[in-house]
């Protein structure tokens, strides 16, 4: 496919005709969208659990890895079906009832539109304000923000073509620019750091990771393995997938901790304004590279998120064209990022709740649609209906073609219980910073828990997950012996 060509698939199973590429090239997209210095920012906050140099790190490394396999094994069903992946959680869930984990993949992704494109117009304008400091701070800001919206948009409307194109350039000039700032950083770094971290910094530290990355972007896993021919092996979409996305973000990790043990106040600052704060230590003539690659992770993150989310309004059953959808979403991002950077004080406060909620829904949503996809596989029916169809001689089980029309199945109560179940079990065992979030979360546990290192480690994600995938399986199986007895 041309990638100056609008893309024209919508949620509909890409043609065979049009499925080309290797496993491999899985990689750079998600490479370019986690390969921000906002990633320098997350090592700061693992620090700021209680944990120490080699125990941030370590959970950290762990929670990356754990949280971004989902991910991969979300994107091979996306190689079996051609299908995108919220539209694939029809079979879990039913044609309408999908249309309940649809709405929180769509909000996630929308929120962190707006985060981005936020945190680029903050880069773009701090920066410049040391490069032009007679222009305006305000003036700079819109610019900035004005410069992100267009490009995050115009990438989106393209599609999927454009956005591997794109991706892969941009992790390259990453990389290069990334290995340069480090080198310019590197007398700020050390590994003095106390940290007293027990069981609970330690599962803390590792809840923390996965909702940091990989839980959020589990909802679009299959959105960019999909063109991948579905003879594709399985075991290669999933590695390539959890190196892309894991990897880079686990060395601007590191590097965080590393700041926090040799530079403390600088580091704290970086919690607040990663990109700002960690400018100022680096020499005038390093600053429009650094520019460039501050704003365009920002950017490579959010036009991916973009592209998802119109998806996520196609399942969602509103009846637009892709590249339409992906306009409605450019205009909310716009709007939101608006109120982020002209009316509101301060976003990044509940920045790590809205990451727990998603997180707990989100993980509860991943553990039953491979719940779903492992019963494909092995045969078993989905949503109450007919076996999965099989490629003639290639024994890869694809969906049912139905779930891409309004005849299919309307509800899949065991989905549908499941989902709901584990999800307000996920957010009675998380805690909230924010006065406002902590009275509607946390309210399965104790004042005692409350006050404990129970609280910091928001375990409430990990029960959802693991609560929601055995809840499925268990009331499916008891299902389907029921139908055959």
């Amino acid at each position: 496919m041309d990638t100056m060509t609008v893309e024209q698939n919508g949620i509909n199973a890409v043609p065979e005709a049009e499925r080309r590429g290797r496993p491999g090239d899985l990689f750079w997209p998600w490479a370019g969208s986690n390969l921000s210095l906002f990633g320098v920012a997350f090592g700061v906050y693992m620090v700021g659990l209680g944990l120490g140099v080699i125990p941030a790190i370590v959970a950290g490394a762990v929670g990356y890895a754990l949280s971004f396999l989902l991910v991969g094994l979300v994107a091979v069903a996306g190689t079996r079906s051609g299908v995108p992946t919220m539209t694939l959680g029809r079979a879990p869930f039913g044609y309408q009832g999908n249309k309940l984990p649809a709405v929180f993949s769509y909000i996630s992704n929308v929120g962190w539109e707006i985060v981005l494109v936020t945190l680029s117009a903050q880069s773009g304008a701090a920066i410049l304000a040391r490069l032009a400091p007679g222009v305006p701070a305000t003036t700079a800001t819109a610019a900035c923000f004005a410069v992100a919206a267009v490009v995050v948009i115009a990438v989106g409307v393209y599609g999927h073509a454009l956005i591997m194109a794109v991706q892969r350039y941009l992790t390259y000039a990453f990389v290069v620019l990334t290995v340069v700032y480090m080198a310019l950083m590197l007398p700020k770094l050390g590994g003095s750091l106390n940290g007293g971290a027990g069981p609970g910094e330690w599962v803390g530290g590792v809840v923390f990771a996965m909702t940091l990355l990989g839980l959020g972007w589990v909802n679009c896993g299959a959105d960019y393995s999909r063109y991948l021919p579905a003879s594709s092996r399985a075991r290669s979409v999933a590695l390539w997938t959890t190196l892309g996305g894991a990897v880079p973000p686990m060395v601007l990790l590191v590097f965080g901790v590393l700041l926090t043990g040799g530079d403390p106040n600088l580091a704290k600052a970086a919690g607040g304004d990663p990109v700002g704060a960690l400018a100022q230590a680096l020499p005038t003539w390093f600053l429009l590279p650094y520019l460039l690659t501050a704003i365009g992770g920002f950017l490579a993150g959010a036009i991916m998120d973009i592209y998802s989310s119109g998806l996520s309004m196609l399942a969602l059953g509103v009846p637009v064209r892709r590249h339409y959808a992906v306009l409605i979403d450019g205009v909310l991002m716009v709007l939101g990022g608006y109120y982020l950077l002209f009316v509101s004080s301060s976003f990044l406060g509940t920045f790590q709740t809205f990451l727990a909620i998603i997180g707990v829904v989100m993980a509860a949503w991943v553990a039953i649609f491979l719940v779903d996809m492992w019963r494909l596989r092995s045969g078993g029916r989905s949503y109450g209906g007919p076996r999965p169809a099989v490629h003639q001689g290639s024994g890869v089980c694809t969906y049912d073609e139905r779930l891409l029309r309004p005849g299919a199945p309307a509800l899949n109560w065991a989905g549908l219980v499941s989902l709901v179940v584990a999800s307000v079990v996920g957010l009675g065992l998380i805690t909230s910073s924010d006065p406002n979030i902590a009275r509607i979360v946390g309210f399965l546990m104790s004042d005692g828990m409350k006050a404990g290192t129970f609280a910091g480690a928001n375990i409430g994600v990990v029960i959802a997950l693991v609560l929601a995938g055995l809840l499925y399986l268990l009331i499916t199986t008891f299902a389907g012996r029921r139908r055959e007895a």
